[in-house]
């Protein structure tokens, strides 16, 4: 089995994340930069799946050079090679699709994984899009199947279910109420969520093997993609600085504040 996972390389949020003058970027200086989280969680779920049903995992990323850096790190936690779509200027949801899209193609996997949304726009379009454009059934929002009794049972199943005969995939869901199962047919896609699974850690010779393995370069021409960004950034704000807290003296004048004040009784 091959799984395509599309990775995006993101600002860390434990940075100092300051805004341009302009108020309509981040400024990238003294930045630190990591794999977006949902797409290392998927990342981790591929490795986890083809160790149980044998078959290779491979990412793709698009965007500069410095890509590279989230490749190997994806190659250290187990992926088998890596594809960087070189392109340097924005792009929109609809073109990364696209361009993923064309990726598939070639590439022929059985299922593409990859995080529901990136941390830095939230967006949660692309997963959807490129279902749409390589005309494949989808599954969204994955989450653990099941509550298990150890660790030890948690990290090594899958969350993402598939059948016997590699015909089928079968997730749960987070739904308001409960959990929903859902089954398509592969070659399918399937967004992750946050409560899937632990990623591990690249370990040493992981980090050592990673710097062997191939990543192979495509361009945007190559794929016979023009990509466009219909997106712009009108306006970036800090948000507003949080209040210090009250002490109050006793019950009622919580309450009090809580009715008067806070209007929330």
């Amino acid at each position: 089995m091959k799984i395509l996972i599309p990775i995006k390389r993101v600002e860390d949020p434990e940075c100092n994340i300051r805004i341009t003058p302009e108020g309509t970027g981040i400024l990238q200086e003294g930045l630190k930069f990591k794999v977006n989280p949902f797409d290392e969680i998927a990342v981790e779920e591929g490795l986890r799946l083809v160790a149980k049903h044998t078959g290779e995992v491979v990412v793709v990323s698009i965007g500069g050079k410095e890509t590279h850096e989230q490749l190997r790190h994806a190659l250290a936690m187990g992926a088998s090679r890596a594809i960087w779509i070189h392109h340097t200027e924005p792009v929109d949801q609809m073109s990364i699709a696209q361009l993923l899209a064309k990726v598939v193609e070639e590439e022929k996997p059985a299922l593409v994984l990859m995080g529901k949304q990136a941390i830095d726009d939230d967006q949660n379009q692309v997963g959807q899009y490129l279902a749409e454009y390589a005309q494949m059934p989808q599954a969204t929002f994955a989450s653990k199947q099941e509550a298990l009794d150890s660790e030890a049972e948690k990290s090594k199943q899958p969350g993402i279910v598939l059948s016997a005969d590699g015909a089928f995939v079968s997730i749960t869901r987070e739904v308001d109420g409960g959990l929903l199962q859902v089954e398509c047919t592969l070659p399918a896609v399937v967004t992750v969520d946050l409560r899937l699974n632990q990623p591990r850690y690249a370990s040493l010779p992981g980090i050592m093997k990673a710097k062997t393995k191939p990543i192979k370069e495509l361009s945007c021409a190559a794929l016979g993609i023009a990509p466009s960004n219909h997106l712009r950034i009108q306006k970036l704000v800090k948000p507003a600085p949080r209040k210090a807290g009250v002490i109050v003296p006793d019950v009622a004048s919580l309450v009090d504040k809580l009715r008067n004040e806070a209007k929330v009784l």
